[in-house]
């Protein structure tokens, strides 16, 4: 288990949400943009619970590994839409082809193709 400190706050969650998470936001500023996440994370009274986050350029997250008695909490498929979100926005294009055009003609502007909207939930 990972507790993340955001905003102020304390959320007690999964250890690969906890690293997704701070990667895609690591990802998110560097293209300084934002966008909103939904995770699973444990309450006080050790429940299962949502959080909804705004990570983005001005996140200061921090997170620390818990000792915890508590099953880890676990989303595979948000782990992995996570990590993929952060692979489109950390992909790089080559600006000269293997065949010397700068292939403009083929290139998709749309960086967020592969991103969720709504947001990642």
């Amino acid at each position: 288990m990972e507790r993340i400190h955001y905003a102020g706050g304390v959320l007690l969650t999964g250890t690969e949400i906890a690293d997704a998470i701070v990667d895609y936001a690591a990802a998110l500023a560097a293209r300084r943009t934002a966008a909103s996440v939904d995770i699973p994370v444990r309450t006080e009274d050790g429940r299962t619970a949502r959080a909804h986050m705004l990570i983005g350029p001005a996140s200061q997250l921090v997170t620390e590994p818990v000792d915890s008695e508590l099953d880890e909490l676990v989303d595979e498929d948000l782990v992995a839409s996570l990590r993929s979100a952060t692979t489109a926005l950390s992909s790089t294009r080559p600006l000269v082809g293997p065949d010397g055009s700068d292939g403009s003609d083929d290139i998709d502007d749309a960086d967020t193709d592969d991103l969720e909207w709504p947001p990642i939930r």
